[in-house]
């Protein structure tokens, strides 16, 4: 193998770690899709001149979303370990990085909501309302439906930095391909091993981001 002998001699730690760097990204994004959505998707509608508006509700809420997009990651790690070792009984490992992870990842997923619904345009909204449908439904035929490409575009950038986010999770133990790079390539000047690590890395990305892509041409009208 010349150059890569040392990242072969150890491809099965590659692909232990690369499992673990897919779990935590799959199990995150679900939380974070969730719950990032439904916060989203209030912040839209409580917001001024929207369809269910409060300003306080909306105050609250924005001001609680920008707080925790404003903590880097590394901080909230240790900030939350007590809520993390209440829910998964450990403040160290993979499933324990999670926490964090969706904790971090909810507010940016939902700013993206928010950004991409509020461009839906104010006039279907109007004629919704004008043929009496309630908030819900124009919250899933209106918003939802007209929103969906930029929905998957924001959900795809979304996915992308979470993937980031798992490189510095091995801080508490957790693994995956992009604390791999760091401790067993950079540290030890395996560079063989740093470039297969972000190659893999790269897969990923181009994966999410073509998928997203084709989302999105079948989405558009």
């Amino acid at each position: 193998m010349g150059y890569f002998d040392y990242a072969w001699s150890i491809r099965d730690r590659i692909g232990e770690e690369l499992i673990t760097t897919l779990y935590m990204l799959a199990i995150s994004a679900v939380f974070a899709a969730l719950f990032g959505l439904i916060l989203g998707l209030i912040l839209v509608v409580t917001d001024r001149g929207r369809i269910l508006e409060n300003k306080v509700l909306y105050s609250v809420l924005d001001k609680i979303t920008n707080t925790f997009r404003a903590i880097p990651f590394v901080i909230l790690l240790a900030l939350i370990a007590p809520i993390t070792k209440a829910i998964v009984q450990t403040r160290i490992g993979p499933t324990a990085a999670i926490v964090p992870l969706v904790f971090s990842t909810v507010p940016f997923f939902a700013k993206q909501v928010e950004q991409a619904l509020a461009e839906v345009d104010p006039g279907v909204i109007e004629a919704a309302e004008a043929m009496g449908k309630s908030p819900f439904e124009i919250i899933v035929s209106v918003y939802l439906r007209e929103g969906l490409p930029s929905l998957i575009r924001a959900g795809s950038i979304t996915l992308i930095s979470l993937l980031g986010l798992t490189a510095m999770a091995g801080l508490i133990g957790a693994g995956g391909i992009g604390d791999l790079a760091i401790s067993l390539g950079y540290q030890r000047y395996k560079d063989d091993v740093v470039i297969v690590s972000v190659i893999l890395i790269l897969i990923i990305v181009f994966i999410i981001q073509g998928v997203a892509n084709i989302l999105i041409r079948k989405t558009s009208h």
